[in-house]
Formats: C-alpha cells, structure tokens, sequence
C-alpha cells in the first residue's frame, strides 16, 4: 500500500513547486501591475494549501518517505522561499537602489529581496537534519511566505501601509525563520484539542467569515483579515520567547 500509493503526497509536493513556479513567472513579468501581482499571491497560497494536503495524505495513506521529505524541502523553497523573495522584489523593492557615484548603483532592493529565499533554504536545510515532533524552531516556511504573499492582496488603495513598514516585516519575516523561536505545529496542536467534527466546523466558520468580510467591505479586507491572524501565530512565539527569558532570569 505504501509503495503503490506513495505518488499522492508527491503529486500534491509537485503542484506546490508548480504553483511557487507560476507565481515567479507572474511577479517577475508583471511590471508592477497590482492585479498580477496579486495573482503571483494568490499562487502562493495556493501552494500552501497543497503543502498541507500533502502532508495530510502522506498520514493518512502510511505513504510519508525519504524521498517524500526531500522534495517537499525543494518544493518548500521554491514556493515559500524564492516566490515570495520574487514577489517582493517586483512589488516594492525594485525601486530601490543605492547611487554610488559614477553613474553606478547598489541594487538595494535585490540584496534585501535575497534575505528571504536564503533564510528559507537555511530553515530547511536545518529542518531536514534536526527537527521536534511536536513544535518549530523558527518560524515554518510556508507561514513566512504566505505573509508575503498577502501584501499585495491586503494592503492597497483601501488599505494603505507605508512601504517601509511591508520592508520591515518582509526582513523581520526572513530572520524569523532561521531564529530559534519556538512556533507549535498547528497540526499537532489541533488535532489534540479538536476532534474532526470540531475542526471542521471551525474551519468553516473562520472560511465563511473571510469570504463574508470580502464580499461585503472587498478582498482587500478578508486578506487583511487573514493577514492578521498569521501575524498573531507569529507574535505568540515572540511573546511566549520573551516570558521565557524572563522567567529564566529571575530564576
């Protein structure tokens, strides 16, 4: 059974690296229009949803490999690492370069748009080697990267934030990942709490209040919305790090 059906995590792994390759494709020819933009986005998180499915079916059918492991590393950089490094450079930080004199310029923007896929590959590599069961040391890729890709669809004309500030949380994002910053694995963490039944009908709740949110006030709010949230999950790792280290020095 494993060996026959072991091709089903790795489709979904595959269409993960497929949709992180369309959404460079996109980001990369876009030229700065906010619709496609917002597409190379929306393909990253498309990627994430098959990033869970993979994992989900490679439990459920006993399927989990070697193999397996190492192409969701390279799927993972591809979609969550290089995609979004891609999606930021087209969206904001392409303007920016540095005027050095003599007509020559330090490509400001591109150094800062490599932090993330390097942080990213440095995160898995990690991974791949040392690994708990039960949480992260550092903030998971897919997490990261759906943070990114959320900026465009969130934060517009109806909802305008500085540039500075999308800079700043894109480079607080990256270092995140290769920090030692405990995050609880959601799946494990759920699954304990929640039966099936439970979980689902969270789910759905949450799901219809996006699209509740994006119907009646637009897209740009429910992306908001999720954007949120994420930065939440990203913040109690901060502040459960912070208590920590105060508890230790008192002790």
């Amino acid at each position: 059974m494993k060996e026959k059906l072991g091709w089903v995590p790795n489709l979904f792994t595959l269409s993960n690296l497929t949709l992180g390759f369309f959404s460079i494709l996109i980001s990369t020819t876009s030229g700065g229009n906010r619709e496609l933009l917002t597409l190379s986005g929306a393909f990253i998180l498309l990627a994430m949803l098959c990033d869970g499915l993979d994992g989900f079916a490679a439990r459920l059918l006993d399927a989990r490999s070697a193999l397996g492991a190492q192409l969701d590393s390279l799927a993972d950089l591809t979609a969550f690492g290089i995609a979004p490094g891609a999606l930021m450079y087209s969206n904001i930080l392409s303007t920016y370069n540095y005027d050095v004199g003599g007509g020559l310029f330090l490509p400001t923007g591109m150094l800062i748009s490599a932090i993330f896929p390097a942080c990213a590959a440095f995160r898995l590599a990690r991974f791949n080697v040392v690994h708990d069961e039960d949480s992260f040391a550092g903030l998971p890729s897919p997490v990261a990267g759906v943070i990114v890709a959320l900026m465009p669809l969130a934060f517009g004309e109806l909802i305008p934030v500085p540039e500075v500030v999308l800079i700043v949380i894109f480079v607080i994002t990256g270092f995140l990942m290769v920090s030692t910053v405990r995050y609880a694995k959601p799946q494990v963490t759920v699954l304990r709490r929640f039966s099936p039944v439970r979980l689902g009908i969270v789910i759905a709740f949450l799901a219809a209040s996006l699209v509740f949110v994006g119907l009646r006030y637009g897209t740009d709010f429910s992306a908001a919305g999720l954007f949120t949230i994420i930065v939440l999950y990203v913040a109690v790792g901060i502040i459960s790090l912070v208590i920590h280290a105060i508890q230790e020095y008192r002790v």
